[in-house]
């Protein structure tokens, strides 16, 4: 289904085609028309099947089609402050031959940033693209009119409630007028999402895309280490690629903050990005990395979804992912646009049982690397699992570090 048979405004369809669109993805065949017809909308879909297309291009065609004061017509949530600049960037490229306006609020910034949203939000603008907390700060002052608000959009929405921002759209809410129509998108369906929408939603269209598993064309290996061999691991896989274009993510701050003083030591080219870098740091850092002026870029979770990047040639999982889905994010941000990719993740001693529970979720026993004889020993990859009767109930043990079964190696590369 291409774009055209949407019903969009002209205006609107001349920044599609100029952006290059033209076939729609399931998410959008199946969002564009439940969003055009008014009604509540719950939706999953993963990150990367173009849902934030599937909700912008509606609502703007909506707002250009039925013109009003310059009071706010529709409000984007969104977790993190990454998102919600990556959402206002793709929003300027739909509207460019329209009046519609937009504006990202976040937090982090400092006065000056907080004193031009402040104005923006009083003289009126047509989308505000925000994180909740910033945006309930300015709603407390009193300035920020929703009486014709018209659209309300939680984008990742199970990221905004695992990052405890549910008080904060609740409290939102409470300033909204009643016939608001609300969407909610979201890559899992957990019960808080489900509670969520029944305490937000009014009869809305349910759209369910099946979550995806990793693109056929990423190569995904496991190496299975001792925690102190991680970085040593790291610094090994680094110097045989020589790739261009490496993400590497941590699970905490602290470690991210480790890994990249480690890797600039060896002076290579790497920076980090997290939560305690600074909101001009930040978008310095991707810019540069986007540019290829960076080649490794090592961050926690924040840049695991939502952001758009192309063109990047090698994930590294310091860490298991905790979450199944979060492995998916990761992985996907490699093999974008039919490109090819790779994704190592690096299982620790403690981290077996998580990693078979993601290979159960995936569907496929990932292929483990070979760890090369200088590193010494390594641990048997052996995930293990309580069976309803609290049986244990092993996955795939066997024989250490000699792939995904016990058949004769071909080959002839040491092995732990």
């Amino acid at each position: 289904m291409t774009f055209h048979e949407f019903g969009f405004t002209a205006e609107l369809l001349e920044g599609i085609d100029a952006i290059g669109y033209e076939n729609a993805t399931p998410i959008q065949e199946q969002a564009i028309p439940a969003i055009m017809t008014g009604k509540d909308l719950i939706a999953s879909a993963q990150t990367g099947t173009g849902k934030t297309a599937a909700f912008l291009l509606p609502i703007t065609s909506r707002i250009i089609a039925s013109p009003s004061s310059n009071n706010i017509k529709c409000m984007v949530i969104v977790p993190t402050r990454e998102l919600a600049i990556q959402i206002d960037q793709q929003m300027q490229g739909f509207s460019y031959f329209t009046q519609v306006s937009s504006i990202p609020v976040y937090g982090g910034t400092a006065g000056p940033v907080f004193e031009n949203e402040r104005k923006s939000l009083s003289e009126g603008v047509d989308m505000v693209i925000c994180t909740p907390g910033r945006m309930l700060a300015h709603l407390k002052m009193g300035y920020v009119k929703l009486s014709t608000l018209s659209f309300l959009v939680l984008d990742e929405a199970d990221r905004l409630l695992d990052m405890g921002f549910y008080d904060d759209i609740i409290k939102i809410m409470t300033y909204l007028p009643k016939n608001c129509q609300k969407m909610l998108f979201s890559a899992t369906m957990p019960v808080a999402i489900r509670q969520l929408a029944r305490k937000a939603l009014v009869d809305p269209i349910e759209i369910n895309i099946a979550t995806s598993k990793p693109a056929e064309r990423v190569k995904q290996e496991a190496a299975v280490v001792y925690d102190s061999q991680k970085t040593p691991l790291i610094e090994y896989i680094l110097k045989q690629k020589k790739l261009q274009s490496i993400m590497i993510f941590c699970s905490t701050k602290e470690k991210t903050k480790q890994l990249t003083r480690e890797l600039k030591k060896l002076r290579l080219s790497v920076d980090e990005m997290h939560s305690d870098i600074d909101q001009s740091a930040r978008e310095a850092v991707l810019n540069r990395f986007k540019a290829r002026q960076l080649n490794i870029l090592v961050a926690t979770d924040i840049l695991s979804r939502g952001i758009d990047i192309e063109d990047i040639d090698l994930i590294i999982n310091y860490d298991v992912p905790h979450d199944a889905e979060d492995y998916i994010h990761r992985v996907g941000r490699t093999a974008r646009a039919a490109s090819e990719g790779e994704a190592i993740t690096l299982v620790g001693e403690k981290d077996h049982r998580r990693f078979g529970i993601i290979e159960e979720f995936i569907g496929k026993t990932v292929d483990k690397m070979v760890i090369p004889e200088q590193f010494g020993d390594c641990p048997s990859y052996n995930p293990v699992r309580k069976s309803k009767n609290n049986n244990k109930k092993k996955w795939n043990s066997g024989k250490r570090n000699q792939g995904n079964d016990n058949r004769p190696r071909t080959d002839n590369t040491p092995k732990c």
